[in-house]
């Protein structure tokens, strides 16, 4: 597993998760901010920016938990703060569910313990085409979109987050993404864990999000 790492191993635990088809880099401008007090790390999930693709697909929730729990243990963490954004609000979710000795405070940020049914057919039909090619990176950069489409960031973070995630691959830029990840990805239904959960939780949505709605 690939990750990028703040601060002084010793320190209290902080762990980023980012949403599907991103990679650690979504919390560069965010996560330098902790670095005084917490031992942080912005984590690659399988089949996400540098870590590897999962071979057979295996990109179940319980197999990111899996993932999180082996982290855990290379760096010496028994338990700490997990932050998860989007997919990763929902496998920090059940993580803490499954796991609730290991963290300590949670915060949830834009994710919902379900995906709704027509949702995760349009992310199936996604995974199921071929990667797009792009000739150089400014090209790739200039074709990168959000989704959902509701975004408020400033122009010079997108160029940053497209550029830090694509790579030269098969003679052109792809990005830096298993698609099979969302072809084969079997999301559990958080709702009955949501109980088990003893950890401090903080919920974020953002104002205009249509993924988690008032």
């Amino acid at each position: 597993m690939h990750l990028l790492e703040w601060g002084a191993p010793g320190r209290p635990a902080l762990c980023f998760l980012h949403g599907g088809a991103a990679h650690a880099h979504w919390f560069d401008l965010v996560a330098p901010a902790f670095a005084e007090r917490f031992h942080v790390v912005s984590l690659d999930q399988r089949g996400h920016g540098e870590s590897q693709w999962a071979e057979p697909p295996a990109y179940a929730t319980e197999d990111f938990a899996g993932d999180l729990v082996g982290v855990m243990d290379a760096l010496g963490w028994e338990r700490m703060t997990v932050v998860g954004h989007s997919m990763g609000g929902h496998n920090a979710m059940a993580f803490a569910a499954w796991h609730p000795d290991r963290v300590s405070r949670l915060v949830i940020v834009d994710s919902r313990p379900t995906i709704p049914s027509e949702r995760l057919d349009r992310m199936h039909a996604r995974g199921r085409r071929a990667p797009r090619l792009h000739p150089d990176p400014d090209s790739a950069a200039r074709a990168f979109r959000l989704l959902p489409r509701e975004t408020v960031a400033a122009p010079e973070l997108l160029t940053h987050l497209a550029r830090a995630g694509f790579v030269a691959r098969g003679g052109g830029w792809v990005y830096r993404f298993d698609p099979a990840c969302n072809g084969s990805r079997r999301p559990v239904d958080a709702w009955p864990l949501l109980g088990r959960i003893v950890a401090p939780t903080l919920i974020v949505r953002g104002e205009l999000s249509p993924v988690l709605p008032r």
